[in-house]
């Protein structure tokens, strides 16, 4: 009989602590409304369309302010920019008949001057 009874509450605190896991509420539920949605991803899209089109307006009056020259070396450089960040080498020809590494072995190194007066 005393048995009977330990088992009986052993059994019933098992169930009863199971049972109150269970009938927790755990994290808040989200609210499933719709909140702007398509209003505000279009509202979005035609905010980012008007900045575009603002630092397009930018930079299309700022390369009409250079010069001729001016605009040439800038293209060459974007193009320059632009392989770079693409870890693309240059081309064949263009590494083979590049001038730079002529100028840079034929230049004299400059005479230093000593910093200590009197000498």
């Amino acid at each position: 009989m005393f048995s009977k009874f330990v088992l009986s509450i052993f059994f019933a605190s098992i169930f009863i602590n199971n049972g109150l896991a269970q009938d927790g509420g755990g994290p808040p539920k989200k609210d499933q409304s719709n909140s702007g949605g398509k209003s505000s991803r279009k509202k979005w899209k035609e905010e980012r369309a008007a900045k575009r089109a603002e630092e397009k307006r930018i930079q299309s009056h700022h390369d009409h302010t250079q010069t001729k020259a001016v605009r040439k070396r800038m293209k060459r450089s974007k193009v320059i920019a632009q392989r770079n960040n693409d870890n693309k080498r240059a081309p064949f020809f263009e590494r083979l008949f590049n001038k730079q590494g002529t100028r840079k072995a034929n230049r004299q190194p400059k005479e230093r001057k000593s910093k200590i007066k009197g000498n």
